[in-house]
């Protein structure tokens, strides 16, 4: 028997058809196909796409990020009582260049209903903003409702790199590698909490982020990288599950589950995973978003299909909302040859948004994937590769016709409006992308009850304590215990700690040894002390930072950088970095511990595959964390919990077997994951790192008390 949905309108009417209400979105007194939310999705799509102007359909193709008018300082500039930012402005980073125009503007003018969220307010605050969106998008013309997506919320990944849009809002769990190490734990432990064999903690972490999103208007997440991370310099290394093809393909199967179900509804959050074909294949480290790193190469033979697209086949067989191609450019001239199914796979010289033969013949037609195509950023602008040479016009019209139906992170509209004034765009097409992308706004409710939030609700389900548990459960098991000389751990009970920080910036450092101590000060279990010389443990946490995101050179690895090193880009150029300030106030700690009869525990957030060499030699216990809380780690010393955490990468043993020689080549295949770079390596070299007591820090690999 069919029920009325609960449907609220703040710009157009209600009207009744057969005993049910229904939105007049157009306003024209009819029930039009696409306001009948008895039918479905797919039918009212297509009757909307085909009710749609080329300015609406083309505005409806791309994607902006939206200043939240609470992040702007001068108020006039702002509408809705605050929420929204109505300021013109020039918006310059290294995707675009262009004038941002407002929300009003965006919505209204520009057409756009699809939006990218970075500013981090409460969620309260967010339900509010997307309400305030939704009410401006049911005054247009057709009364098409915006969908918000972000990146992701709910790991703790801000200290080394920044690029989490918002932390600290949401419940929040280690970063996406410390979920992985986890994983790795449960898994080799049999763990399952309350005798729930389905068990996993990407589903646990999934389901709760899901709620949190949806409560809050978030409906639509760029996420999750199903990237297998196989060049340890890669600065994005740290926001992706690791190196473990298999585990990728599991995680991504899980979230996938949790956030979407078996099918997309009105209880979702849409995802889009990325990067397609993998983006871990770097040359040397160096990111695509610059031309220094423009190419994925694939110098391994066979391997693109055994590493790199298979997490990507299983996240279209369980039917993902969406999937992001990469910028890079996968290179002929670098690559051994790649099959795919027993054919050579044609390497085109062209960004793989732009590559007709990965999208349309892999990912579509081999794979199956029925969802949309959503680009990267600024595909039209800086980061074209393969298409530079081209107007902004033919560079829409070339990745719209070989498979794109999102754009992200741009307004200009203009340039598939006039590409397909130009007979370069077919109406057709512009239609095909809009029913895909429109299903999925019908999906997930935003025409119907699902198109205004309540703040309170969200506020209720953020604040659920069950749920801050179980992410604090998982920063505990993500601790991976990799050394342990002489059994110096578990600490003994009320211990006497010296507790420091370690940070690339030395004020940073200090401002985060501050917070550790005042996150441990009301333990009972330890006596934290301000002198080095009356501690029994020195306890020491190391943040690097390698690189800058927002810079063409690829990560560092070094640990023992107190000076600015000297490298060469690909082009070069020279470039200084260091990973670590002060790092030589671990041979002072070492030095008083062994005079005093100290210990000193070093734990190392693991974002990147660091060289530990420094770290370890100083070290009577290391571990590995990843962005983890300093209780949970505190927890692990203590013995207050054991540790069951696992490596999801290795690390490398040093310099020389990330060496690169004059041609570019490294002694260690770039597109290999670690554990299995020794079968591609000289004879008599080894990859893994292998410290004084026998461990090597492989794939898996995690101490136990």
């Amino acid at each position: 028997m069919t029920e009325q949905l609960k449907l609220e309108v703040r710009n157009k009417k209600l009207i009744e058809n057969e005993g049910f209400e229904f939105k007049d979105l157009n306003g024209n007194g009819v029930l039009d196909p696409y306001e009948d939310w008895r039918l479905p999705s797919s039918v009212r799509a297509k009757d909307l796409a085909y009710r749609m102007t080329i300015e609406e359909l083309a505005g409806n193709m791309m994607i902006k990020s939206q200043r939240m008018g609470l992040a702007q300082e001068d108020k006039e500039k702002t509408s809705h009582d605050g929420l929204l930012d109505e300021e013109v402005y020039e918006d310059k980073n290294i995707f675009i260049g262009q004038i941002n125009h407002g929300s009003t503007g965006h919505i209204i003018d520009k057409n756009l209903r699809h939006f990218i969220l970075r500013d981090n307010f409460s969620e309260e605050e967010i339900a509010e903003w997307t309400n305030a969106m939704n009410e401006v998008a049911e005054s247009s013309r057709l009364g098409i409702p915006v969908i918000i997506a972000s990146n992701s919320r709910n790991e703790n990944a801000e200290r080394t790199f920044g690029m989490n849009d918002a932390v600290g809002v949401f419940t929040t769990y280690p970063s996406t590698l410390g979920l992985a190490a986890a994983y790795l734990g449960d898994k080799a432990r049999n763990y399952h909490p309350d005798g729930d064999y389905e068990y996993s903690i990407f589903k646990e972490f999934g389901e709760i982020a899901r709620d949190e999103w949806k409560y809050s208007g978030l409906r639509k997440g760029y996420m999750y990288m199903l990237d297998t991370a196989t060049d340890p310099r890669w600065q994005r290394f740290y926001g992706t599950l690791g190196e473990d093809t298999e585990l990728i393909t599991k995680a991504g199967e899980d979230l996938i589950e949790a956030f979407q179900s078996d099918e997309l509804n009105s209880e979702s959050v849409a995802l889009t995973m990325k990067h397609f074909p993998g983006g871990g294949a770097r040359e040397n480290g160096f990111d695509p978003h610059y031309k220094e790193g423009k190419f994925n190469v694939y110098r391994t033979p066979g391997s693109l299909e055994k590493y790199h697209l298979p997490p990507f086949k299983a996240a279209a067989e369980k039917k993902v909302s969406s999937i992001m191609p990469y910028y890079s450019i996968p290179a002929h001239d670098k690559s051994a040859v790649q099959n795919y199914k027993g054919s050579k796979i044609p390497f085109e010289p062209v960004g793989f948004a732009f590559n007709q033969y990965f999208i349309q013949d892999i990912l579509r037609g081999d794979m199956g994937f029925k969802g949309y195509i959503n680009s990267d950023s600024g595909i039209l602008d800086n980061m074209a590769w393969g298409m530079m040479h081209l107007e902004k016009q033919d560079r829409a019209a070339c990745a719209i016709n070989n498979g794109v139906d999102l754009i992200s992170d741009t307004n200009e509209v203009e340039w598939i409006i006039k590409a397909y004034e130009e007979g370069k765009i077919s109406r057709e097409r512009l239609i095909e992308a809009n029913i895909r992308l429109l299903t999925e706004m019908f999906d997930l409710g935003l025409f119907d009850d699902k198109t205004y939030v309540d703040p309170q609700k969200a506020k209720d389900f953020v604040a659920d304590e069950e749920n801050k548990k179980k992410a604090y459960s998982a920063h505990q098991r993500s601790v991976v215990l990799l050394k342990n000389k002489e059994n110096v751990l578990p600490m003994k009970d009320k211990a006497k700690v010296y507790v420091d920080f370690l940070h690339k910036e030395a004020d940073k450092a200090e401002t985060f040894r501050k917070e550790a101590i005042e996150e441990l000060k009301d333990r009972e279990d330890i006596e934290i002390v301000e002198d080095a010389k009356e501690a029994e443990c020195i306890f020491v946490q190391i943040t690097p930072k390698s690189g800058n995101y927002f810079s063409a050179t690829p990560g560092l690895l070094e640990l023992d950088l107190c000076e600015n090193k000297t490298n060469k880009a690909t082009d070069g150029t020279e470039y200084t970095e260091t990973t670590v300030a002060n790092i030589d106030k671990l041979g002072e700690y070492r030095k008083i511990a062994d005079e005093n009869g100290t210990k000193v525990i070093i734990s190392v957030n693991s974002t990147m595959p660091w060289l530990l060499e420094k770290a370890e030699k100083n070290a009577d216990a290391l571990l590995a964390h990843f962005e983890t809380f300093t209780s949970a780690q505190m927890d692990v010393l203590t013995g207050k919990f054991g540790p069951t955490g696992k490596l999801p990468f290795t690390f490398p043993k040093g310099e020389e077997v990330i060496a690169v020689d004059e041609e570019g080549i490294c002694v260690s295949p770039n597109d290999v994951p670690g554990y299995d770079k020794d079968k591609y390596m000289p004879e008599g070299m080894t990859y893994a790192y292998l410290d004084e007591c026998g461990n090597e820090y492989k794939l898996g690999f995690g101490l136990g008390y």
